[in-house]
């Protein structure tokens, strides 16, 4: 299973477009958006090329293949205008995908790891819900990209696709049981 894993475009187009590209090169099995997706929110800046209509008509072409949860900045008239849900709080992902051997041969039995997928305000790294060890918890919400691990969660926070607040623009890649933060470069 290949995630493509994004946060906080705050409409965006520039960067929408930018993360659109990333993903037909990727060519993820499905795109996890981690909400902030179409407005900038009082405290924000005007995006590069705000248009939220466009960044709508964007996704909602990923509309199969993505699984959002709802930030800060999100709310329940957006539900109205994008095509996949997007108005939870937090979505669970499980990988059971077994994994190759030495011999090339399926694994025996992996176990499935627990992707909790949620944009960072109500849960993260202060607020962990209950979580087996092992599992991952994938928040945006400070648009600082982050992997770190405490007592036995694994935290990903890929960045922000349009505001970063640590110098780049940004998005992760799940794959093979591992996550990489990966840059996002502009036209």
């Amino acid at each position: 299973m290949k995630l493509l894993i994004a946060s906080d475009i705050h409409g965006s187009a520039y960067w929408c477009r930018a993360l659109m590209a990333r993903i037909e090169v990727e060519s993820p099995d499905s795109i996890v958006l981690l909400g902030d997706l179409l407005y900038h929110g009082p405290r924000n800046d005007l995006p590069r090329d705000y248009a939220p209509k466009e960044v709508l008509a964007m996704l909602n072409t990923l509309a199969d293949r993505v699984v959002a949860v709802r930030g800060n900045c999100d709310s329940e008239v957006d539900q109205m205008v994008l095509d996949f849900p997007c108005v939870a709080d937090y979505a669970i992902v499980m990988d059971a995908t077994p994994a190759e051997g030495a011999d090339g041969q399926p694994a025996p039995k992996p176990k499935p790891r627990l992707l909790f997928c949620t944009h960072g305000h109500l849960f993260g790294p202060q607020n962990v819900p209950p979580l087996a060890c092992g599992a991952a918890l994938l928040y945006g919400h400070t648009h600082v990209k982050e992997i770190a691990s405490r007592d036995g969660v694994l935290f990903v926070n890929p960045g922000s696709v349009s505001l970063p607040k640590d110098g780049s623009n940004s998005y992760a890649i799940y794959e093979n049981g591992t996550f990489e933060l990966r840059e996002l470069v502009g036209e």
